[in-house]
């Protein structure tokens, strides 16, 4: 019995050594393991940090200008260049034609008091803008009386914002037809990714996922040109919705003017 129990605890024992060495071995190899994967960290760290470098933003437009395709993308940067040079040249135009009105009405007046309606006309025409050649127009056709006066200034009031509004049908066409042409992109595009699957017979992610990409790209450089030509747009008008009051006041001031100098 007793070496029966001394057998027993010695194979106990020695299963209790055997199991904890097979411990130890499976740590060993463990951290064997993990010192390469911790060496590695840092490498992998320093490649994503790399790869995380900041592009210049003109190599990122043109990339993304060339992965949209240029067949569809050129179209989109016409009409936004296009667009951009009518509503600067219609800015200028608004802006140079703009001059000092209370300034211009006290000229004309101080002339018209000292050297008559020949001297009114002439400072009105030597004067820009709308304003001016409003006050012209009515001092042209003083003599043949105060409502044709009226007429005229009328009449050429309607010239006067048909030529401010000049330009503008141009810019809401290439606000419409940018997007316009982005969505046609976008969906040719769709129609090629498609192709593509049906050649592969099998649905690819990254086949599907880049051919949607190049799609949308498009769609969203139509939507940027649509935004900044729209901005420009609304300027103008509310440019253009000034310059209109400031003609109807200066017309009937202009009346007034003329009414009273033909009392003298």
């Amino acid at each position: 019995m007793i070496l029966s129990v001394v057998g027993v605890m010695s194979l106990a024992t020695a299963n209790v050594y055997a199991q904890d060495a097979q411990a130890e071995a499976a740590q060993t190899e463990q951290v064997a393991e993990e010192a390469p994967a911790a060496e590695e960290a840092p490498a992998a760290e320093e490649t994503v940090a790399e790869e995380a470098e900041v592009v210049p933003f003109h190599q990122a437009i043109k990339q993304k200008f060339i992965e949209g395709g240029v067949l569809w993308m050129t179209p989109v940067l016409l009409c936004l260049i296009i667009g951009m040079a009518v509503s600067i040249e219609r800015i200028l135009y608004l802006s140079f034609s703009k001059i000092n009105t209370k300034k211009f009405i006290a000229k004309f007046e101080a002339a018209l008091e000292e050297g008559g309606i020949e001297a009114a006309k002439e400072v009105a025409r030597n004067t820009k803008g709308p304003v001016a050649s409003i006050f012209y127009q009515g001092a042209l056709r003083y003599n043949e009386g105060l409502d044709v006066v009226e007429k005229a200034v009328a009449s050429y009031g309607s010239v006067q914002n048909g030529l401010m509004e000049s330009g503008l049908s141009w810019i809401s066409l290439f606000i419409a037809l940018s997007p316009s042409l982005g969505f046609m992109g976008t969906v040719v595009g769709m129609i090629e990714a498609f192709d593509q699957i049906q050649a592969a017979g099998e649905v690819s992610a990254t086949l599907v996922a880049g051919g949607i990409k190049v799609a949308l790209l498009t769609t969203l450089a139509g939507l940027i040109a649509a935004v900044i030509l729209q901005l420009f747009y609304n300027y103008i008008l509310n440019k253009i919705d000034s310059s209109v009051v400031e003609l109807e006041d200066t017309s009937i001031t202009l009346v007034d003017i003329l009414t009273a100098y033909s009392k003298k």
